[in-house]
């Protein structure tokens, strides 16, 4: 069988799990978030926290336990690796450094899990266990909850009231990421992945000194890791880790956590808002586009020039042989399309064009599928701003399920896909303009930029994936993109939460003979059109500096 004909069917399988898993899980979650009972261990939680679940809350409040609850969370992951000396189960390792420690709580606690230490050589099981794996589950949740309170913006009238966030977070965590990741992690540890708390083994001689590995509950992390899409690695090498990763079957399996979650929340979308297909106009503007970039990464990755590229079957430089160009590829769609940021292969070794379709589909603002409930607010953030330039194109005030698109509600979309451009771009001009951030970059010329880039891009975008090449573990580099991953996660909050209480206090409007009609594919065609512009007259000045300039020069 062709490396090329075996890629096509882990796609094809890939595609009909997903298929199977669509109605069940997000009708599941549609029932968790509509429903008004609470199980016992939910109100133990609730009565531990002090919140009343019951309590509907506008946007300025929901607001309010967003932020607040993540800012407990930074200030909790950060004192916990800044006394890790002092706590049992720390391998020996000593605590964090400031700056450091303030780079993974921002980046574990935005959703983005940015690292740029040695995982296995820096975090000792509590840290990893009872802080990160922790921010794994609960951020995923955060996103979740935002994006069911703009739903219910758009399913409600007359009234403010989004439901209640402490409800939302807990119900996210105890209901759906809780119960699939064990499942996750037990298929995990079935496959060969290692799920223990033992110490710092010596496990042979490597380049005429000893190697050591230690090891930890990673099955589990693994799991959660990708369902809730957050990528952060147990080792350095991530899912290209056998420890995480052990062969092709765990390596399609978790592409498949990665994009199950943000794929059928489509089908909780239209459901809560009275309209399946709804839902599916959403879920195939997202799959055109995750399916575009995967055929895209395989004609760059496949093609190549060169005896190296023909004895290879293609381009396998930074790429595991358990798993070949195919699943490689697959992987890095998947990861880069979403807000995981996990990777089984190097990115930075990709082709230039290949490594340019990674940080474009990040660029696009992690929308097709996007992360755990990310994914979906930021996509209907651009079916509103689609549906306003079909108005402008008719001459009639654009509406969107029902609901106008005033002054207020493009105002606030517009500001919305303004704020993770603006800090790239800023982020990006400043590291290149100094000196002491231009010096970490390994490479000169294209390659060098694509690594700055790529580095801001990633944190802003919630990402947390690297170009590799880049030496980010500074104070610099520690710092800014901790700002950008903090910003780039919390501020597109603030105005979807605003969105989804102004749609909510609207009276609906009915549906006409002139109203567009958003669940057919002539408007799926245009969504996918508008992300596609959006995008491109945003970074292509970028983008053309660094991997199209790469990849059109070899």
């Amino acid at each position: 069988m062709s490396p090329f004909l075996a890629a096509v069917l882990q796609l094809l399988a890939l595609i009909a799990a997903l298929a199977l898993a669509y109605r069940p899980l997000g009708d599941h979650m549609a029932r968790v978030y509509s429903s008004d009972k609470h199980l016992r261990v939910e109100k133990w939680i609730y009565k531990a926290i002090g919140a009343n679940p019951n309590a509907e809350m506008r946007w300025p409040a929901y607001l309010r336990g967003v932020l607040a609850f993540s800012a407990v969370s930074v200030l909790f992951l950060y004192l916990l690796q800044r006394v890790q000396g002092s706590l049992p189960g720390s391998l020996g390792f000593s605590s964090i450094d400031p700056d450091q420690a303030f780079n993974t709580a921002a980046s574990f606690v935005s959703n983005t899990n940015w690292q740029s230490y040695y995982g296995e050589q820096a975090m000792g099981h509590v840290v990893q266990t009872g802080g990160l794996a922790v921010q794994n589950f609960v951020s995923s949740a955060v996103g979740i909850a935002v994006a069911v309170a703009l739903v219910r913006g758009f399913a409600r009238s007359r009234t403010g009231e989004l439901g209640n966030f402490w409800a939302d977070l807990v119900r996210g965590t105890v209901r759906i990421l809780l119960p699939i990741s064990v499942i996750a992690a037990i298929v995990l540890v079935a496959a060969g992945a290692i799920q223990n708390f033992s110490g710092i083994h010596e496990v042979g001689q490597f380049m005429g000194g000893a190697q050591e590995w230690n090891g930890g509950a990673v099955a589990s992390q693994e799991a959660i890791k990708e369902l809730g899409t957050n990528g952060g690695g147990y080792f350095n090498a991530n899912s290209a880790h056998p420890f995480e990763n052990p062969n092709a079957f765990t390596n399609l399996f978790e592409i498949f956590l990665i994009l199950l979650i943000p794929f059928s929340l489509t089908r909780t979308f239209g459901r809560m808002v009275g309209s399946v297909k709804q839902g599916y106009a959403i879920l195939a503007t997202m799959a055109t586009i995750w399916v575009g970039f995967v055929l895209l990464m395989w004609a760059t990755e496949f093609a190549g020039n060169g005896p190296a590229f023909e004895a290879a079957g293609g381009a396998m430089e930074g790429k595991e042989t358990r798993f070949g160009i195919g699943a490689s590829s697959i992987f890095a769609v998947s990861t880069t399309l979403t807000s995981t940021g996990a990777v089984d292969s190097f990115h930075s070794s990709f082709t230039g064009l290949g490594g340019g379709i990674t940080m474009l589909g990040m660029m696009l603002g992690e929308i097709a599928p996007g992360g755990v409930g990310s994914g979906l607010y930021g996509m209907l953030i651009m079916a509103i701003i689609a549906v306003f330039i079909a108005g402008l194109m008719v001459g009639r005030t654009p509406e969107y399920l029902g609901k106008k698109i005033g002054t207020r509600e493009i105002k606030l979309a517009a500001c919305y896909i303004l704020v993770t451009p603006a800090l790239v771009l800023c982020f990006t001009a400043a590291a290149m303009a100094l000196d002491t951030p231009a010096n970490s970059m390994t490479n000169s010329g294209a390659h060098g930029f694509s690594e700055i880039l790529y580095a801001y891009t990633s944190g802003a975008n919630n990402n947390g994936s690297a170009f590799a090449g880049l030496n980010a573990d500074t104070q610099w580099f520690n710092t800014t993109i901790g700002l950008a991953m903090l910003l780039g996660r919390f501020v597109p909050m603030v105005f979807v939460l605003a969105l989804a209480g102004s749609l909510a206090e609207q009276k609906p409007v009915p549906e006409t003979a002139g109203t567009l009609r958003t669940d057919k594919p002539l408007y799926a065609g245009l969504l996918v059109g508008t992300i596609m512009i959006i995008t491109g007259l945003t970074y292509f000045p970028a983008l053309a500096l660094g991997p199209l300039a790469e990849g059109l020069a070899s």
